[in-house]
């Protein structure tokens, strides 16, 4: 009976999220009812001792991120600087090659720490004006984008700031360059085996005849062709994110030590306060890195970004305050999940898989898809699992450099089921429906999924990290 409480609640949440039911809501509901179904006395004690608990330590930690990121977005295309960037690419690799160019593009935007959200509403507009110029299927655009930024910069090309590659480091003690070779190598299979199975539906679809298509939704307008920034000034605040959050990756833990304390002058406690540096390194990292990116924008760019920043500004927030609260109730949602009895079934389940780096990606993919997001399933995952992980690949010398870089790959695997939220967004954006597009969408996701394992084949056979 508690197994399948467990299995209703997971399946409640994400009906409810594919319905566009708002999960900050119905995360806690969904988890106090499972609690209610077990142990009725433990509702009010597991909401606001574990459940909340979990949610604002979330918060606590990685808002920040959610935060400049968003800005960073933000400016970048308040500044055209986005604009300028997709332009010189498309130019460089040529319009013929509209499905390479949309890849390169998202990939770059997303790599250089601007959010998936604001990459699709950047990129459209350029892949349909290529797209529509080539006679490619308008239905093949999200699973191009989908590729360039939902796969291999979101979580497999080390160094990428996105919020999937950092929630490792807090688990694993690691920093975002965590496994650079088998990350590398990951992300060249997702890049070439993605545009493979792109460029062969396009082919497919040129053979049958099929073009652009006709009374589509949410078509852009016509470029007015606007005189744009240079691209080497352009990409100089991406540039800077990674190179920053590199060098920051290695000063902070040296110029602090493993930890840090100090007193509050103005509380009148005497007992410091103590810093875990090794647990919030790469989160420090990836905020200085993005002030550094913000800040270099707006010396760029100082005019057109301070003519509209009030405006943007607020809808940077806004965004950051959605996204991070809807990963950060999933989060809560995950640890009451895991403090139930039914919960040892679906574990035991998993231990079941018997190579430890398997086991971490089965589990993870697995969380992920059930819950619709990369960063919540992730988080689900290491919060209940973690210790298992760790424990796992010490015992058989697996470094933890690797659970990190298979546990971030893994999460965007399977998260991208039709209720995913960054899904839903893109195809609302491009003006297409699941029926039309997301079957491309999905193929991406298989191809990521299997990327995970590559990687974990690769490492058993040569070692690499």
């Amino acid at each position: 009976m508690n197994f399948l409480i467990v299995l209703a609640a997971l399946a409640f949440l994400m009906f409810v999220a594919y319905r566009g039911y708002s999960v900050i809501l119905l995360a806690p509901v969904t988890a106090m009812g499972a609690v209610l179904l077990t142990d009725p006395r433990l509702v009010a004690p597991m909401f606001t001792g574990l459940f909340m608990d979990k949610m604002v330590g979330f918060v606590k930690l990685y808002f920040p991120v959610f935060l400049l990121g968003a800005v960073f977005g933000k400016v970048i295309e308040l500044s055209g600087f986005s604009r300028a960037i997709v332009s010189s690419i498309i130019s460089l690799v040529g319009a013929e090659r509209a499905i390479l160019s949309i890849v390169i593009v998202s990939a770059v935007l997303t790599y250089g720490g601007v959010s998936l959200f604001v990459v699709v509403f950047a990129v459209y507009p350029f892949a349909a004006e290529l797209f529509k110029h080539g006679g490619i299927p308008k239905r093949l655009i999200p699973g191009t984008i989908a590729l360039g930024a939902f796969s291999f910069t979101m979580d497999a090309l080390p160094g990428t700031p996105q919020i999937q590659n950092i929630i490792p480091t807090a688990f694993f003690k690691t920093d975002v360059y965590a496994a650079p070779w088998l990350g590398t190598i990951g992300a060249v299979y997702i890049l070439v085996v993605g545009v493979i199975y792109l460029d062969w539906r396009r082919r497919r679809a040129r053979v049958a005849g099929e073009g652009y298509g006709t009374h589509l939704l949410n078509e852009p307008e016509p470029f007015d062709h606007v005189k744009q920034a240079h691209p080497a000034i352009a990409i100089l605040p991406l540039i800077l994110v990674g190179v920053v959050n590199k060098l920051f990756t290695i000063a902070i833990p040296r110029f602090y030590g493993p930890s840090v304390s100090f007193i509050p002058a103005a509380t009148g406690e005497t007992a410091p306060v103590v810093q875990d540096v090794s647990k919030v390194a790469a989160v420090w990292a990836v905020e200085g890195a993005l002030l550094v990116g913000i800040l270099s924008i707006f010396l760029l760019a100082w005019r057109p970004v301070t003519r509209r920043f009030a405006e943007g500004a607020k809808s940077a927030v806004t965004g950051a305050l959605l996204a991070s609260m809807n990963t950060a109730s999933e989060y809560g949602f995950g640890a009451v999940i895991a403090a139930l009895p039914g919960f040892l079934a679906i574990a035991d389940a998993l231990k079941s898989v018997p190579h430890p780096l398997v086991n971490e990606a089965v589990t993870t993919t697995t969380l992920a898809g059930i819950t619709g997001s990369a960063s919540g399933g992730l988080s689900i995952a290491l919060a209940a699992m973690s210790g298992t992980f760790v424990e796992n690949a010490q015992r058989v010398g697996i470094p933890l450099e690797v659970c990190h870089r298979v546990a971030a790959m893994a999460s965007g695997g399977m998260d991208t089921l039709p209720h995913n939220g960054a899904v839903i967004t893109l195809l609302a954006v491009t003006g297409l429906t699941h029926r039309q597009a997301y079957s491309d969408i999905f193929a991406i996701t298989v191809i990521k999924t299997s990327a995970v394992f590559v990687i974990v084949c690769l490492y058993e056979v040569t070692g690499i990290v």
